[in-house]
């Protein structure tokens, strides 16, 4: 959630001396954006939110990123950041996406068209054309519809959605000429949640609930563990959006955007043990600020990211148009270790 605009009386209060010291967490190093996608085409609004990687294995050149406008639909970039296909569908607020073999990789969206009531979007992303086709929604419970994540399990179709309220909900979804959703476990936080991440090799949740920290939920369980609370040093509210590198049997990593402060920071997987603290600052393209959705993904993407490649939504912009940023995950580990 963005921070709210300075109004008239805000103004006057700074004015008055009433000021307020924004929080700085620890110290982050500078690592740089070699890319960035065209502005999303909604202006001077918070628009651009979460982005979602599909990566080409046969052309890690080739791989495509899918990103949201919250007021708009869902576009597909190319890694230069060219748009390549846009499916106009408003109110799609985090998006993710899944390899589900023969039935093709998936795109699933959080609808909040309707605010009482939340639902998933569902696309099939042909990779080959880099289009996005529509087959339909899904319900996903009570609710203003806000976080998600999915992945394939055993080959079935299982996604987390995380409603303003604090319940969130696992699904079933069944993929056919009409899709269907089966709710298998509910959970809760406290207030409200968006990031969600899910490690795929042991079916661990992980939440992000804005200000408070970051929960998990071991697989089947209704009961979380708060793994990295709010601590204005690690991560400063709101937090935001989650992404994580699985690497061995329990190793790897969780990316989180530390939003308050505009950065981000790195924990090492099984123990959540915090492995660093970066920002994206100006280079050849501008920092990033107020970051909502981030993804990361290990793996061959070309010349321009040989090891892996990480994008963050950038909430500020001098077009006024928000965009995602770009940066090799190779950088960002050199930069941390």
């Amino acid at each position: 959630m963005k921070k709210a605009i300075l109004t008239t009386t805000g103004l006057a209060m700074l004015a008055a001396g009433c000021t307020t010291v924004p929080v700085t967490g620890d110290p982050a190093v500078p690592v740089y954006a070699v890319a960035e996608t065209r502005p999303v085409a909604t202006v001077n609004e918070d628009a651009a939110d979460d982005p979602a990687i599909w990566r080409n294995p046969e052309d890690g050149a080739a791989s495509l990123i899918v990103g949201t406008d919250k007021k708009d639909g869902l576009y597909v970039y190319d890694l230069s950041g060219e748009i390549r296909d846009f499916a106009a569908a408003p109110a799609l607020n985090n998006v993710d996406l899944v390899d589900m073999g023969e039935a093709g990789v998936i795109a699933l969206a959080s609808d909040r068209s309707d605010l009482a009531n939340s639902r998933i979007a569902l696309f099939r992303l042909d990779t080959r054309a880099a289009k996005l086709v529509p087959l339909g929604t899904v319900a996903s419970g009570p609710g203003e519809g806000y976080g998600i994540c999915a992945y394939n399990r055993g080959g079935e179709l299982v996604a987390y959605v995380a409603p303003k309220s604090g319940e969130i909900r696992e699904y079933r979804i069944a993929l056919g000429t009409t899709p269907g959703s089966t709710l298998l476990r509910t959970m809760r936080v406290a207030s409200q949640p968006e990031g969600c991440a899910i490690d795929p090799r042991d079916g661990t949740l992980y939440i992000g609930e804005e200000v408070a920290g970051i929960w998990r939920f071991a697989a089947g369980s209704t009961e979380g563990t708060l793994v990295a609370p709010i601590d204005n040093r690690h991560l400063v509210a709101d937090l935001e959006g989650l992404a994580l590198v699985p690497e061995g049997d329990r190793g790897g990593w969780l990316y989180a955007s530390s939003q308050g402060d505009s950065t981000y920071m790195r924990y090492a997987l099984p123990d959540m043990t915090p492995a660093g603290r970066f920002r994206i600052a100006a280079g050849t393209f501008g920092a990033t600020e107020e970051t909502d959705g981030i993804e990361v993904m290990r793996g061959d993407f070309g010349p321009d990211f040989p090891g892996g490649l990480f994008i963050a939504q950038d909430g500020v912009t001098e077009s006024g148009a928000q965009n995602f940023k770009l940066v090799p995950l190779a950088a960002i580990e050199d930069a941390l270790n």
